[in-house]
């Protein structure tokens, strides 16, 4: 089970580096875009303020130019980070996918409560989870506690809690837990996943000083 719950997570990241690729051409063609019409209106302002650049002085006209580069820079970081949002909510979108496979589904779950186990090593644990899945670990609760650790206690929580998918492992007494839903999974694996999707989109990256002489 600690597999398949490895196996889900490199399913994830892999998933990540592909849907990056698809999106790496639109990134491009943005970026150049931008530069372009960054070029343009540059060179625009540098014919309109060239004769005021020389009564103002280097260090002035060199303050307006860093003034353009910083709202370039700022308009690139929203498209950096609009493309990494679209590509986190695909990837939500995947798991909500997996749910529908109920077979496939009720696996991950299972792996999912036997880590937490393993790794608790505690002999009373609770498993919180969303209306849907707690019918579906109830349903074939034999089944999941079969595969569990054979001196575990397992209890299904009777309230659903607020998650996407996934569940919540915590002891009896409530001190240690372990975050299996979706949100706590995606946040554990956020730096890798944004890392996955920066490496491919931007692989060069969207720095502007160099194009604007910075």
């Amino acid at each position: 089970m600690v597999t398949q719950a490895h196996e889900l997570e490199e399913a994830i990241l892999a998933r990540a580096e592909r849907l990056a690729n698809e999106y790496r051409e639109r990134a491009n063609r943005a970026r150049d875009q931008i530069l372009r019409d960054a070029a343009d209106k540059l060179r625009m302002r540098e014919q309109r303020e060239e004769a005021i650049a020389k009564s103002l002085g280097e260090r002035t006209y060199r303050q307006q130019v860093q003034a353009e580069e910083l709202k370039l820079q700022s308009h690139l970081d929203r498209v950096r980070w609009n493309l990494v949002r679209d590509v986190e909510h695909r990837l939500a979108e995947r798991m909500q996918t997996h749910a529908k496979d109920t077979q496939a589904y009720l696996k991950t779950l299972t792996g999912f409560i036997a880590t937490a186990a393993e790794t608790m090593e505690h002999d009373d644990l609770r498993v919180a989870a969303n209306a849907h899945d707690l019918k579906l670990l109830s349903q074939h609760w034999e089944t999941v506690k079969a595969a569990l650790p054979e001196d575990a206690r397992v209890t299904l929580a009777e309230e659903p809690i607020d998650t996407e998918a996934g569940v919540l492992v915590s002891s009896a007494d409530g001190r240690i837990r372990v975050d299996n839903t979706l949100e706590g999974r995606m946040a554990r694996l956020r730096l890798r996943i944004q890392q996955a999707i920066l490496e491919r989109l931007l692989p060069n990256g969207l720095e502007t000083g160099a194009l604007l002489g910075g």
